[in-house]
């Protein structure tokens, strides 16, 4: 815990937020390794089973963008993926874990990286919308909005320190 904060609200809401971004890293690492583990395997067979497990229509029009998907893959794109999921991991355990510790730097970093994603899950929220999608950007809107409060009120009681000696 940051020495300056006592404040059990502020810690149980950072806290909050680590728990939400930590959980992103490892559906994140989860996901990357399902797909890693398809290098050298034939891709195909996998999704053809994935498919048929679901008994998904195989006309229907989603299908065969993922059938497209599918034949396009290589294990170029395989580690491209992984390196991807990798890189975007170990940001979410870093700022999760320096919220964990409630420090200054990891609620800036979580205004940034929330910041970064609202414009695409904006536009992603408008061409296809669904509950899940809302869900999403109201959530992070919440996390910047929340973080970026914590921030200013910071600056504010710093201010207040420094005008009473």
């Amino acid at each position: 815990m940051h020495p300056q904060i006592r404040d059990p609200e502020h810690i149980k809401g950072v806290r909050t937020v680590a728990t939400i971004e930590f959980t992103k890293g490892v559906i994140v690492v989860l996901a990357g390794l399902g797909v890693f583990s398809m290098r050298h395997k034939d891709i195909w067979g996998a999704a053809e089973s994935f498919l048929e497990f679901f008994h998904v229509n195989p006309y229907h029009h989603y299908v065969g963008v993922f059938i497209d998907l599918v034949s396009k893959v290589s294990d170029v794109h395989l580690w491209k993926i992984a390196v991807a999921a990798s890189v975007y991991t170990v940001i979410r355990f870093v700022e999760a874990s320096g919220l964990w510790y409630a420090l200054p730097w990891a609620e800036w970093m979580a205004i940034a990286s929330g910041t970064i994603y609202i414009p695409f899950e904006f536009a992603d929220l408008l061409r296809r919308p669904t509950p899940f999608r809302i869900l999403v950007i109201v959530v992070n809107l919440i996390i910047v909005l929340y973080m970026a409060r914590l921030r200013v009120e910071a600056r504010r009681k710093r201010r207040a320190g420094r005008a009473h000696p």
